[in-house]
């Protein structure tokens, strides 16, 4: 679906846009594990400018290849975010649920904004209630693997993005 190179060009390209958008304050990256840690890792590299990391985990898919919309917090950031520009980095946008629930619990914590940035985006987010302001790439509508994207824990170690179709 995408290969290394386009990832890694994308990627860079996002960084760039981010290090424009964030021209003054506080940055925090949140990522959303386990899938964007490693388009996390790659983002922040391109971004010059300071910031802090730190992650969040949810859990609604299990073994399945589609969101149970049943999400747990497993792991809530112990970062301060009140007054921070925020960035959630999510790895894939599909049903909008875990992202709703995610930024319904942030948006609470007072951060100066808050913003999304997904890797991917299926656009059939019939549950997202937030913009996403920074797309990777527009996705098929199909369970893709790869770059940290997972099946049961399978196939995140692939250095591109595939259709497991």
């Amino acid at each position: 679906m995408y290969s290394a190179e386009q990832i890694a060009e994308r990627v860079g390209e996002l960084g760039r846009e981010i290090t424009r958008r964030y021209p003054d304050g506080d940055l925090l990256v949140l990522g959303l594990l386990k899938g964007s840690f490693i388009f996390l890792s790659d983002l922040v590299r391109s971004v010059n400018r300071p910031l802090q990391v730190d992650f969040l985990v949810a859990a609604s898919y299990g073994d399945q290849m589609e969101s149970s919309g049943n999400v747990r917090l497993v792991y809530d950031p112990e970062t301060e975010l009140e007054g921070k520009h925020i960035l959630l980095v999510e790895d894939i946008v599909d049903s909008g649920r875990t992202l709703s629930r995610l930024m319904d619990l942030l948006t609470v914590r007072s951060p100066r904004s808050l913003d999304i940035c997904a890797l991917l985006h299926k656009h059939v987010d019939t549950h997202l209630r937030y913009p996403v302001k920074l797309v990777g790439f527009d996705a098929p509508n199909e369970f893709l693997v790869g770059y940290g994207l997972d099946h049961a824990e399978n196939f995140r170690h692939l250095p591109y993005i595939a259709s497991l179709q």
